[in-house]
Protein backbone atom coordinates (compact mmCIF):
# COMPACT_ATOMS: atom_id res chain seq x y z
CA UNK A 1 0.00 0.00 0.00
CA UNK A 2 1.39 3.66 -0.96
CA UNK A 3 2.34 5.28 2.10
CA UNK A 4 3.21 9.01 3.61
CA UNK A 5 6.40 8.70 1.55
CA UNK A 6 5.10 7.26 -1.23
CA UNK A 7 1.97 9.88 -1.69
CA UNK A 8 4.35 12.56 -1.08
CA UNK A 9 6.82 11.37 -3.77
CA UNK A 10 3.93 11.39 -6.13
CA UNK A 11 2.85 14.73 -4.81
CA UNK A 12 6.20 16.06 -5.91
CA UNK A 13 6.32 14.42 -9.05
CA UNK A 14 3.10 15.45 -10.30
CA UNK A 15 2.93 18.96 -9.06
CA UNK A 16 5.12 20.68 -11.59
CA UNK A 17 2.93 19.00 -14.39
CA UNK A 18 0.13 20.12 -12.81
CA UNK A 19 0.35 23.71 -11.66
CA UNK A 20 -1.25 26.49 -12.85
CA UNK A 21 -2.62 24.21 -15.72
CA UNK A 22 -6.81 24.49 -17.12
CA UNK A 23 -8.35 20.78 -16.81
CA UNK A 24 -10.28 20.31 -19.91
CA UNK A 25 -12.12 17.42 -19.14
CA UNK A 26 -12.14 13.74 -17.19
CA UNK A 27 -12.44 10.37 -18.70
CA UNK A 28 -13.50 7.77 -16.67
CA UNK A 29 -12.92 4.00 -17.94
CA UNK A 30 -14.26 2.52 -14.34
CA UNK A 31 -16.37 4.44 -11.93
CA UNK A 32 -16.89 1.68 -9.16
CA UNK A 33 -13.68 2.58 -7.29
CA UNK A 34 -13.68 2.21 -3.15
CA UNK A 35 -16.48 4.70 -3.53
CA UNK A 36 -18.19 5.45 -6.53
CA UNK A 37 -17.12 7.92 -9.35
CA UNK A 38 -19.09 11.05 -8.50
CA UNK A 39 -21.64 11.88 -11.39
CA UNK A 40 -20.91 15.28 -11.62
CA UNK A 41 -16.64 15.35 -12.08
CA UNK A 42 -17.49 15.68 -16.02
CA UNK A 43 -18.90 18.76 -15.64
CA UNK A 44 -17.35 20.40 -12.33
CA UNK A 45 -13.60 19.56 -13.78
CA UNK A 46 -13.91 21.31 -17.30
CA UNK A 47 -12.53 24.81 -17.43
CA UNK A 48 -10.64 25.07 -13.75
CA UNK A 49 -7.12 25.79 -13.05
CA UNK A 50 -4.73 23.84 -10.84
CA UNK A 51 -4.20 26.16 -7.98
CA UNK A 52 -2.14 23.64 -5.69
CA UNK A 53 -1.00 19.89 -5.05
CA UNK A 54 -1.18 19.42 -1.43
CA UNK A 55 -1.27 16.24 0.88
CA UNK A 56 -3.05 15.78 3.96
CA UNK A 57 -2.01 12.21 5.60
CA UNK A 58 -2.25 9.54 2.07
CA UNK A 59 -4.77 12.00 0.39
CA UNK A 60 -4.00 14.31 -2.24
CA UNK A 61 -5.83 17.17 -2.88
CA UNK A 62 -6.32 19.39 -6.08
CA UNK A 63 -6.98 22.64 -5.23
CA UNK A 64 -8.98 24.11 -8.26
CA UNK A 65 -10.54 27.12 -9.08
CA UNK A 66 -13.85 25.98 -7.42
CA UNK A 67 -13.34 23.13 -5.10
CA UNK A 68 -10.84 20.06 -4.48
CA UNK A 69 -10.62 16.76 -5.81
CA UNK A 70 -9.74 14.49 -3.28
CA UNK A 71 -8.00 11.49 -4.77
CA UNK A 72 -6.54 8.18 -2.48
CA UNK A 73 -4.29 5.44 -4.27
CA UNK A 74 -6.33 2.64 -2.04
CA UNK A 75 -3.88 -0.27 -1.60
CA UNK A 76 -2.21 -0.79 -5.18
CA UNK A 77 -3.32 2.72 -7.16
CA UNK A 78 -0.35 4.91 -8.86
CA UNK A 79 -1.16 8.60 -10.78
CA UNK A 80 1.31 9.09 -13.95
CA UNK A 81 1.65 11.72 -16.32
CA UNK A 82 0.95 11.11 -19.57
CA UNK A 83 0.29 11.70 -23.00
CA UNK A 84 -3.08 12.39 -23.42
CA UNK A 85 -3.68 9.60 -26.73
CA UNK A 86 -1.64 6.98 -24.89
CA UNK A 87 -3.04 3.76 -25.10
CA UNK A 88 -4.76 2.85 -21.76
CA UNK A 89 -4.24 -0.24 -19.86
CA UNK A 90 -6.27 -2.90 -18.02
CA UNK A 91 -6.61 -1.15 -14.82
CA UNK A 92 -6.34 2.87 -16.18
CA UNK A 93 -9.41 3.57 -14.95
CA UNK A 94 -9.72 7.30 -14.96
CA UNK A 95 -7.74 10.40 -17.17
CA UNK A 96 -7.89 14.02 -16.00
CA UNK A 97 -6.96 15.69 -19.65
CA UNK A 98 -5.09 18.53 -19.65
CA UNK A 99 -3.45 19.99 -23.04
CA UNK A 100 -1.84 16.98 -24.53
CA UNK A 101 -1.11 15.42 -21.55
CA UNK A 102 -2.96 13.32 -19.03
CA UNK A 103 -3.10 12.92 -15.34
CA UNK A 104 -3.74 8.85 -15.22
CA UNK A 105 -4.82 6.96 -12.31
CA UNK A 106 -3.81 3.34 -12.22
CA UNK A 107 -5.96 0.93 -9.99
CA UNK A 108 -5.67 -2.79 -9.88
CA UNK A 109 -7.38 -3.94 -6.56
CA UNK A 110 -9.80 -0.54 -7.21
CA UNK A 111 -9.22 0.23 -3.53
CA UNK A 112 -8.68 3.55 -4.17
CA UNK A 113 -11.03 6.83 -4.39
CA UNK A 114 -11.72 10.36 -6.33
CA UNK A 115 -13.87 12.58 -4.87
CA UNK A 116 -15.23 16.24 -5.16
CA UNK A 117 -15.80 18.58 -2.61
CA UNK A 118 -16.56 22.43 -2.70
CA UNK A 119 -16.09 23.01 0.46
CA UNK A 120 -12.55 22.59 2.88
CA UNK A 121 -11.22 18.99 2.06
CA UNK A 122 -10.44 18.81 5.85
CA UNK A 123 -13.72 19.17 7.23
CA UNK A 124 -14.17 15.95 4.78
CA UNK A 125 -15.36 13.06 6.79
CA UNK A 126 -12.61 10.46 5.71
CA UNK A 127 -10.41 13.41 6.97
CA UNK A 128 -11.60 15.85 9.81
CA UNK A 129 -10.70 13.40 12.68
CA UNK A 130 -7.11 12.14 11.26
CA UNK A 131 -4.17 12.82 13.62
CA UNK A 132 -1.32 15.13 13.58
CA UNK A 133 0.79 15.09 9.96
CA UNK A 134 4.62 13.54 11.78
CA UNK A 135 6.61 16.07 10.02
CA UNK A 136 5.09 18.46 11.27
CA UNK A 137 6.37 20.44 14.88
CA UNK A 138 2.75 19.44 16.67
CA UNK A 139 3.71 15.82 16.45
CA UNK A 140 6.54 15.13 18.53
CA UNK A 141 7.86 13.12 22.38
CA UNK A 142 6.06 15.11 24.52
CA UNK A 143 2.45 14.93 22.69
CA UNK A 144 2.98 11.01 22.43
CA UNK A 145 4.44 10.33 25.85
CA UNK A 146 1.03 12.45 27.58
CA UNK A 147 -1.09 10.57 24.83
CA UNK A 148 -0.37 7.01 26.17
CA UNK A 149 -0.53 7.45 29.69
CA UNK A 150 -2.57 4.75 31.28
CA UNK A 151 -2.96 3.01 27.76
CA UNK A 152 -1.85 -0.76 27.79
CA UNK A 153 -2.14 -0.78 23.94
CA UNK A 154 1.33 -1.80 22.31
CA UNK A 155 3.51 1.10 20.99
CA UNK A 156 3.51 -0.03 17.82
CA UNK A 157 -0.11 0.05 17.85
CA UNK A 158 -0.17 3.68 18.89
CA UNK A 159 2.24 4.38 16.20
CA UNK A 160 0.04 3.29 13.28
CA UNK A 161 -3.77 4.87 14.84
CA UNK A 162 -4.12 7.62 12.22
CA UNK A 163 -6.04 9.18 14.82
CA UNK A 164 -2.79 9.70 16.60
CA UNK A 165 -0.69 10.60 14.03
CA UNK A 166 -0.93 9.84 10.30
CA UNK A 167 1.10 7.80 7.75
CA UNK A 168 3.31 5.67 9.64
CA UNK A 169 2.69 2.25 8.01
CA UNK A 170 3.82 -0.88 9.00
CA UNK A 171 7.40 -0.81 6.96
CA UNK A 172 8.27 2.62 8.89
CA UNK A 173 6.63 1.98 12.35
CA UNK A 174 8.78 -1.37 12.36
CA UNK A 175 12.40 0.75 11.06
CA UNK A 176 11.69 3.73 13.40
CA UNK A 177 11.16 1.23 16.12
CA UNK A 178 14.07 -0.53 15.72
CA UNK A 179 16.39 2.91 15.36
CA UNK A 180 14.98 4.08 18.79
CA UNK A 181 15.64 0.44 20.65
CA UNK A 182 12.01 0.51 21.54
CA UNK A 183 10.37 -3.35 21.22
CA UNK A 184 7.16 -3.04 19.27
CA UNK A 185 4.70 -5.31 22.06
CA UNK A 186 5.54 -3.08 24.97
CA UNK A 187 2.44 -1.27 26.65
CA UNK A 188 2.60 2.25 25.20
CA UNK A 189 2.17 3.54 28.77
CA UNK A 190 4.94 2.01 30.13
CA UNK A 191 7.42 4.27 28.12
CA UNK A 192 9.24 6.76 29.64
CA UNK A 193 9.16 10.61 28.07
CA UNK A 194 12.87 10.52 26.65
CA UNK A 195 12.29 7.33 24.73
CA UNK A 196 9.11 8.96 23.32
CA UNK A 197 11.24 11.63 21.98
CA UNK A 198 13.77 9.50 20.75
CA UNK A 199 11.04 7.77 19.22
CA UNK A 200 9.34 10.84 17.77
CA UNK A 201 12.74 12.40 16.22
CA UNK A 202 13.38 8.70 14.59
CA UNK A 203 9.72 8.49 12.51
CA UNK A 204 10.91 12.06 11.57
CA UNK A 205 14.20 11.12 10.59
CA UNK A 206 12.92 7.13 8.69
CA UNK A 207 9.95 9.39 6.96
CA UNK A 208 12.33 12.06 5.50
CA UNK A 209 14.96 9.53 3.91
CA UNK A 210 11.95 7.34 2.69
CA UNK A 211 10.64 10.52 0.52
CA UNK A 212 14.30 11.39 -0.51
CA UNK A 213 14.59 7.55 -1.67
CA UNK A 214 11.19 7.59 -3.43
CA UNK A 215 9.68 5.16 -1.24
CA UNK A 216 9.64 1.71 -0.78
CA UNK A 217 8.94 -0.49 -3.56
CA UNK A 218 7.67 -3.84 -2.48
CA UNK A 219 4.70 -4.86 -4.82
CA UNK A 220 3.15 -2.10 -6.62
CA UNK A 221 4.05 1.50 -5.35
CA UNK A 222 6.01 3.29 -8.40
CA UNK A 223 7.37 6.63 -9.12
CA UNK A 224 5.06 9.09 -11.50
CA UNK A 225 7.67 8.26 -14.19
CA UNK A 226 7.10 4.54 -13.79
CA UNK A 227 10.77 4.21 -11.69
CA UNK A 228 11.10 2.16 -8.53
CA UNK A 229 11.45 3.51 -4.72
CA UNK A 230 14.80 3.08 -3.06
CA UNK A 231 14.50 2.90 0.39
CA UNK A 232 13.79 -0.51 0.52
CA UNK A 233 17.78 -1.05 0.30
CA UNK A 234 17.92 0.75 3.65
CA UNK A 235 15.30 -1.02 5.64
CA UNK A 236 16.92 -2.75 8.45
CA UNK A 237 14.37 -5.16 10.20
CA UNK A 238 11.51 -5.17 7.67
CA UNK A 239 11.03 -8.02 5.74
CA UNK A 240 14.49 -9.74 7.26
CA UNK A 241 13.22 -12.69 9.35
CA UNK A 242 16.17 -14.82 10.37
CA UNK A 243 18.67 -12.22 8.81
CA UNK A 244 21.28 -11.05 11.39
CA UNK A 245 20.59 -7.68 13.03
CA UNK A 246 22.89 -5.15 11.08
CA UNK A 247 23.81 -3.72 14.74
CA UNK A 248 24.15 -7.19 17.16
CA UNK A 249 24.14 -10.26 14.48
CA UNK A 250 20.94 -11.73 16.03
CA UNK A 251 18.72 -13.02 13.97
CA UNK A 252 15.85 -10.26 13.39
CA UNK A 253 12.44 -11.72 14.27
CA UNK A 254 8.96 -11.23 13.31
CA UNK A 255 5.99 -11.55 15.09
CA UNK A 256 2.20 -10.42 14.16
CA UNK A 257 1.02 -7.38 15.72
CA UNK A 258 -2.64 -6.23 14.61
CA UNK A 259 -2.51 -8.91 11.76
CA UNK A 260 0.31 -7.30 10.65
CA UNK A 261 3.75 -8.79 10.18
CA UNK A 262 5.77 -6.76 12.74
CA UNK A 263 9.94 -6.84 12.82
CA UNK A 264 12.72 -6.51 15.13
CA UNK A 265 15.71 -7.52 17.15
CA UNK A 266 15.25 -8.88 20.46
CA UNK A 267 18.48 -7.88 21.36
CA UNK A 268 18.41 -4.31 20.32
CA UNK A 269 14.92 -3.81 21.24
CA UNK A 270 13.53 -3.48 24.62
Amino acid sequence: MPELPEVETTRCGIEPHLLGVTIQGIIIRQPRLRWPIPQCLKKCLAGQQVLAVERRAKYLFLRLTQGTLIIHLGMSGSLRVLPARSQPGKHDHVDLIFGKQCLRLHDPRRFGALLWTTADPNRHALIQHLGFEPLSDQFNGHYLYHLSRNRKVAVKKLIMDGKVVVGVGNIYASESLFRAGIHPTRQSGRIALTRYIRLADEIKQVLQEAIIQGGTTLKDFQHVDGSAGYFVQKLQVYGRENAPCLNCGQPIMRRMINQRSSFYCPNCQH
